[in-house]
Parts: C-alpha cells; structure tokens; sequence
C-alpha cells in the first residue's frame, strides 16, 4: 500500500485520547474449533493446520533481522519510490530481503486475467455500493473485530488513527483499480509492502506491554486466521450485502469480485489453502472464523469514534445523523450496539426503507416517483463520503515500522 488503495487491509482511525488504565481486556467470545476444509479452497487440498497458529514465516524472520540491525529506515528509503508493479526492486536492499520480495511479487499460477478484468467492469459499475461498503460497513465492521482493533491501537500506525481509517477504506478501490495487477498498476507493490508491515508488527507488538495485557493469550499477531478474518470483513460482507439489497450481479461479475479478492489473499501473504474457492465457501468459512468472535473493545470504539468523525468532515455535520443511521442499517443492530453507534430511532426506519428503492431505481427496476426525497440526500451524502476515500490517485503511504505506539 504506498499507493495502497485497503482494508488491508485493512485498517483504522483517529485521534483518541487516552483510555487510562485498560486493565484486563473485556472477554472475547471464543473460537471455533477449526474445521473448514482444504478440499474447498483454491488449491483444493492441504495440510488442514489450524490457521491460528501459522504466520508468514520467511518474511516474518527476514523483517526481525532488519529491525535489529537498524536497517528500517534506510529499507524504507529504499522502497518509498517502488510503486509500480513492472517497477525492478531498488539497489540497495539486503539481499535476503531482496530475494525473497522477488519471489513474493510473482503472480499465483492460477490468477486468470479474464477473472481480474470482469472484477475492474464489475466495480466500475457498481462503486457507488461497494464504495460505500468498504468504507463504512467494513471500516465499522473492522472495529467490532477484537484483535484487529488492538492490533491497530498498539502498533506504531495507533497514533495516527485517522490515516489508518483511508488506508482501510482505499484497499477496497485499489484491489478494483483498473489497473490493479496490470504492469502499470500498484497492487502488486501494494501487496507486498503489506506483508512488510505485517512481519514488523508480528515481530514488534509482542514487546508492547499493553498488547500483551490484552491479547487473550495470542503471543504473535496477525496469524492466517486473523488475516481470513480481515478478508471475510471485505469481499464476503461486500457480496452479501449486495445480495440483500437484491443488486443485479451476473455470474461473471460474481466470480471475477471473488477472484480479485483471491489473488489479493495470495499476494497479502495467505496461503492458498485457506482462500475458499466458491462463495458457498467463502460464507461457510466466515461462520466460522468472524461471526463468532464479533466483540466489543475500548479500542475499537475508539476506532469508531475516528471513523465517525471523518464522516463528519464531509459536509460539517450537517448529513452525520443520516450517515450514521445508514451505518447501523449496513452493518446490523448487533455490531452497531457493539461499537456504539447512535440508534437514531427516527431515521433507521426511513432509511431502511428508502435505500432499498435507491438501488431499485439505480438499477432501472422502479420509475423516479417511486424514490423519496430523503433517499437523494442520503445517496449524494454517501457520494461525497466514497470520493473523500477512494478519489484515484490519492496517496496512502505504508512504511515499515520499527516501534510500537509511544504513549
């Protein structure tokens, strides 16, 4: 993500005070036991490992290095041009960490380029939905998801929240970018810096005591586990709320949304074993490793806080209480109770039922009369909030760290 468009993936925030003593974290609902089958991934077999306890593990020892060298900053250096994909890697770097960039930047063997552009069409016709999605539904939803919240609020990247939340909020236009994982595109650089930061964190948040206080017992973070959990936040909450709304969506366009999304789980470092292969599996999957472990945390409230408050940056507040509604409506009375959000009583029924008429009419289902006035407001609100994020070109810088949040 130098130019990272994600989520990356996705991922958070603003400023946020001080929470005074955290003390023990509130109790996170428990995992499921693993059971999710290799046969349904896009490798179709494997070694069916728990993916709580795998990593990244080349790259995570590679990075640790680095950092006690001393080398971050000079390796940042270094990579802060390399943005496009055809891009050769700088001279200069170590040559561990060279060669293995080298390898992490080839495209999987199954990527199918007919897949990868039927998802650009897809998005160009849709991104006003899924514009809206990643940036709200699954930028909330990732505040109600424990460990990615901590995660964000010990790590270096906690202190600036707000810069957390576009990065998250990009990641879902980058991976529909045109030009992608095209030569001339970025997601490739993109995807590969990602697991950079990653492998920093997994080395660094161990050392931080107030993640250590409140990680239930995970003593490295971001495992394959937690990383399909980020990765159901995204594309399987996109596709099924656009299932709820009753978007039209082709067969096509439905495989190639899934396929971006596939590639993009391999080049973020998820091995291909634990990528679903269908969206039956994909669904099946985010049973098992996101709805049970939907919670609240003080840090993520936090989060949603910054969140919020970015949508109020939008027109002074003035649409905030439709945002906010809206919001509740997208992501369900269960996460926005969790994460605080207002229960606006007036307007959640008008926007629930005004918003299902917005897309019946932007998909030429109902005539113009058909559509309230209330529900323009809230579409050119939401217009404003996606061209605030995902406007192309705006850039998102991702860098190495080599500290934990000061505090």
């Amino acid at each position: 993500m130098e130019e990272i468009s994600r989520r990356r993936l996705l991922i958070a925030g603003g400023a946020l005070g001080t929470f005074g003593a955290l003390g023990l974290a509130s109790p996170v609902h428990a995992r499921s036991l693993w059971t999710w089958s290799p046969a349904g991934s896009v490798a179709g077999r494997g070694a069916g490992l728990d993916p709580e306890w795998v990593w990244d593990d080349d790259i995570d020892a590679i990075i640790a290095e680095v950092i006690e060298r001393g080398q971050v900053p000079r390796v940042n250096d270094l990579l802060r041009g390399w943005v496009r994909n055809d891009q050769p890697l700088p001279d200069g770097l170590p040559g561990d960490l060279r060669d293995w960039m080298e390898e992490a930047r080839e495209l999987p063997s199954w990527a199918d380029a007919e897949k990868l552009q039927d998802a650009v069409d897809f998005t160009r016709k849709k991104g006003l939905y899924t514009g809206v999605l990643y940036g709200l539904g699954s930028g909330l939803l990732s505040t109600a998801i424990p460990r990615e919240a901590r995660a964000v609020y010990y790590s270096k990247g906690g202190a600036d929240m707000k810069d957390r939340v576009a990065k998250t909020a990009q990641l879902g236009y980058d991976v529909g970018d045109r030009y992608a994982y095209k030569p001339q595109g970025g997601m490739i650089a993109t995807s590969v810096r990602t697991r950079l930061v990653h492998a920093a964190v997994r080395h660094l948040l161990p050392q931080s005591p107030g993640w250590s206080r409140t990680s239930g017992g995970q003593t490295i973070p971001i495992s394959q586990a937690d990383m399909m959990v980020t990765w159901h936040s995204l594309p399987t909450y996109v596709m099924g709320k656009l299932r709820d709304w009753r978007v039209p969506i082709t067969a096509t366009e439905s495989e190639g949304f899934l396929h971006v999304w596939q590639v993009s789980a391999h080049m973020l470092g998820i091995r291909d074993e634990y990528i679903p292969a269908t969206w039956d599996e994909a669904n099946a999957q985010s049973r098992q490793v996101l709805d049970p472990i939907i919670d609240h945390t003080p840090e993520g409230a936090a989060l949603t806080d910054a969140l919020l408050g970015i949508i109020a940056e939008v027109d002074a507040g003035f649409t905030e209480p439709l945002i906010n509604a809206f919001s509740r409506y997208i992501v369900g009375d269960r996460v926005g109770d969790l994460i605080g959000l207002d229960r606006e009583p007036l307007l959640k029924p008008v926007i629930s039922s005004a918003w299902p008429l917005v897309v019946a009419f932007r998909e030429g289902l109902i005539p113009l009369p058909g559509v309230p006035s209330i529900a323009w407001v809230l579409e050119e609100a939401l217009r404003k909030f996606v061209l605030l994020f995902m406007a192309e070109g705006r850039p998102i810088h991702l860098e190495i760290p080599d500290a934990n949040r000061p505090f």
